[in-house]
C-alpha cells in the first residue's frame, strides 16, 4: 500500500511594503488572507479575523491579498479595484471594512454611497475603477495566489503555511498561538 504525497502549500510571494498590512511589522505571527470582498465564507471570516487582531495585538499582523473569483461572484473585482484606488489615497483598510460589512451592497450604485462614506471622492474613484486603473494590482495578488495553491476565498497562510483548519475564533487563536510557540 501506498502512501499519496502530502505536500504543504507555502506562500510564494513574500510581504512586502506594498502589501496592505494591519498589525505591527514585528509581529511574530503574519496571516496572509487571499479573499474575495463578495465571498460568504471571507465574510464570515473576517470578524475572527478582527478579534483575533484585536486579542493578540501584538503578536499578529494580517496581510491582504485580493483573490476575485468573478465568475462566481460578479462585483468582486470591481469591489477589489474600489479598495485599490481607496489605498492609493491611504484608506484602504476603511474601504475593506466597508465592503465587508456591506456585502449585500456591491453594486455600482451602493458601492459608490460607500465610497462617498468612507470619505472618499466617488466620481474620482468611478473613473478609476472604469478605465482599470487598478487592474493590474488585482492581477498581481490574484496570480501569487495562483503560485501559492489558493484555489478558494477565504485562503489564508499563518507563517507562510496554508492554514488548512477552520475560521472561526477558536481555531484561527490556536493556528496563530502555535504558530508564535513555533
Amino acid at each position: 500500500m501506498t502512501t499519496p504525497l502530502q505536500v504543504t502549500a507555502r506562500l510564494r510571494d513574500p510581504v512586502t511594503t506594498e502589501d496592505h498590512i494591519r498589525g505591527p511589522a514585528d509581529a511574530a505571527v503574519t496571516i496572509v488572507e487571499y479573499g474575495d470582498f463578495q465571498c460568504q465564507f471571507c465574510g464570515a471570516a473576517y470578524p475572527n479575523l478582527h478579534e483575533v487582531l484585536r486579542q493578540r495585538t501584538d503578536t499578529v499582523r494580517l496581510v491582504y491579498r485580493y483573490f476575485p473569483i468573478a465568475n462566481v461572484h460578479p462585483y468582486a473585482e470591481r469591489a477589489a479595484e474600489t479598495a485599490e484606488a481607496a489605498a492609493v489615497r491611504g484608506r484602504f483598510w476603511e474601504m475593506h471594512d466597508w465592503l465587508y460589512e456591506h456585502q449585500d451592497q456591491l453594486d455600482p450604485v451602493h458601492l459608490s454611497l460607500g465610497v462617498e462614506q468612507v470619505g472618499l471622492p466617488p466620481d474620482e474613484l468611478n473613473a478609476e475603477v472604469e478605465s482599470r486603473a487598478h487592474a493590474d494590482r488585482v492581477r498581481r495578488d490574484f496570480v501569487g495566489g495562483i503560485r501559492s495553491g489558493v484555489n478558494g476565498t477565504p485562503t489564508l497562510f499563518v507563517n507562510g503555511v496554508r492554514h488548512e483548519g477552520g475560521y472561526d475564533l477558536p481555531d484561527l487563536l490556536a493556528a496563530v498561538d502555535a504558530a508564535s510557540n513555533a
